[in-house]
Parts: C-alpha cells; structure tokens; sequence
C-alpha cells in the first residue's frame, strides 16, 4: 500500500508549495525594503518566505520601527495584489488536487499569506474549491507555531497519525512536528533539500505534484 494511502487529510503549504510564486514574493519584499531605505539581496528575502508577514520583516530588519512596519507591510502588499496575474500553479498541481479528492482525500491549506491574500490568489487561480478547509497566519500563530494544524485537525476531526502536513520550508516541516503530524518536503520551493531533511519527514520530493507517486 502506498505510504499517502495511510492518510485521511492532507494539508499544503501554498506559496512555494502549490503556487509557484517565490520571484513574486521576493520582488515585492525588495521593492518595499527599498522604499523605506532599507538594504535587501534576494537570498535574505526568499529565506523568509513561509513566515508571517509581521514575523519575516522582524527577522529582516529586527530593530525596524512600528511606523516603517506597517508602511513595508502596505508597500507589499499593494505590490502583491497588482501583479497577482503574475503567479500560477506549479505545473501539474491542479491535475493532482483533482486526483487526491477523487482518492478520497480531504484537503486543506495553512499558509503564512493573509486571509485576504490567500482568498484572492485562490479566486484568481480558481481553485478554492478543492480545500475544506484553510488557516492563514494573520488569524494564528505564524509558523512554525502548530495553532494552524491543530485548529485544522480539529474542525475536520481527523487525528494526528491520519494527517500529513506538505510544504517547501522548513518552517512548514517544524510546525508538523511539533504538532505530531508528519510531513512531506518539496523541493520546488525556497528551502534546499539539506534544510528540509533537517526535520523528520515521509519523503522529499523534487515536486509537489509527485507526492501521489508515494
């Protein structure tokens, strides 16, 4: 029997994950960080991704004042929304959504984008309808806080051993494993595979698309 066949829900990441959307996010940090005089290379911007947004400035720029915070958080995000036309689905990830729910699987997201934000990029994209359910980090604790999976796990009703979290940081495979849900790595995101099997998983897959495969 395959190793996913174990599982009843299966929760995603979104950016990096399902979305390949790693130039978008990093242009926009680095436009933002520009307009408010800071120093920002392309590295330290995408090492960020999978955080909240508040959480990633912070880590950034640590001694950042409240006033820049929240004039950054506004320069991204108008960034953000006026070139989400930009962003697609990694290929092939649509075709496995659609294969997972027809195998039965119940799906869902916990991602470090706002509620707002991800609630766009998904009618955008048209694929809303394929999760039960969805955490964003501006409603809990940014990962890797397990407050995500654990306020999913208990709305569905599904028990710890019977989920599997899927995402491209290390952020994502931490938050698994302090809530005690295992984890799948994919490398087509922002994290290389070194960091991702610093943490206890399934499988590391180079797509995500390739987790049926398991």
């Amino acid at each position: 029997m395959p190793k996913l066949d174990k599982y009843e829900l299966i929760i995603f990441d979104w950016d990096g994950t399902l979305k390949d959307s790693q130039s978008h996010i990093v242009d926009g940090l680095l436009v933002a960080a520009e307009k408010i005089g800071r120093s920002l290379n392309r590295k330290d911007a995408k090492n960020i991704i999978g955080l909240g947004i508040n959480e990633a400035i912070y880590a950034l720029f640590p001694d950042i004042s409240n006033s820049d915070l929240q004039l950054f958080i506004k320069i991204y995000r108008e960034y953000f929304y006026s070139n989400l036309a930009n962003t697609r689905l990694f290929e092939g990830v649509e075709e496995m959504l659609k294969t997972l729910l027809d195998r039965g699987f119940r799906l869902a997201v916990a991602t470090g984008m706002s509620r707002a934000g991800l609630e766009h990029s998904m009618e955008k994209l048209g694929v809303a309808h394929y999760f039960e359910i969805t955490r964003c980090a501006d409603e809990t604790r940014s990962k890797p806080d397990p407050q995500m999976l654990e306020e999913i796990l208990e709305e569905t009703g599904i028990a710890i051993d019977k989920a599997v979290m899927v995402g491209d940081t290390e952020y994502d495979l931490e938050m698994a494993n302090l809530a005690g849900v295992d984890a799948i790595g994919v490398l087509c995101g922002v994290h290389e595979k070194e960091r991702l099997q610093s943490w206890p998983t399934v499988a590391v897959v180079e797509q995500t698309r390739d987790i049926i495969e398991i």
